[in-house]
């Protein structure tokens, strides 16, 4: 049994999603596990990760302007706003999407479909450096 774990950080621009894929990839290759799974893990509370079409970027523009709709800030019941209006619309983002993704790993490689990439899914307006821990298990 085999275990590889690494982490990288992704400087985020604001809110939006941005592709981690080809950085986890490049783990799982040095790790040298040819049959496993590979954990995505995303160590913050106003970001979270997510699984998406990565050929087609309006389908991640739809995604955004979803959970725009689906948790607005400025929300006047909300407590949690220390850091701002988008402070507790991003925590609950997050809670609705996930914070950790597990993926097959296959002849050396992560299982995912043609048109699948992995995200970082960015909930809050200014620019934030996150932090992505991954580990591979396998043989």
């Amino acid at each position: 049994m085999n275990a590889e774990t690494g982490e990288f950080r992704v400087e985020t621009q604001g809110k939006g999603t941005y592709e981690i894929t080809d950085e986890v990839a490049a783990i799982v290759h040095r790790s040298g596990v040819s049959r496993g799974t590979v954990t995505v893990f995303v160590k913050h509370t106003s970001a979270s990760l997510v699984i998406m079409e990565n050929a087609d970027p309006s389908a991640r523009r739809d995604l955004e302007e979803f959970f725009e709709r689906l948790v607005p800030e400025d929300t006047p019941y909300f407590i949690h706003t220390m850091e701002g209006s988008d402070d507790m619309p991003s925590h609950i983002r997050m809670a609705l999407t996930r914070t950790s993704e597990v993926i097959p790993v296959v002849e050396g490689r992560m299982a995912l479909g043609t048109w699948q990439g992995i995200f970082l899914f960015e909930h809050r307006r200014a620019r934030h450096t996150r932090r992505i821990v991954v580990s591979v298990v396998g043989q």
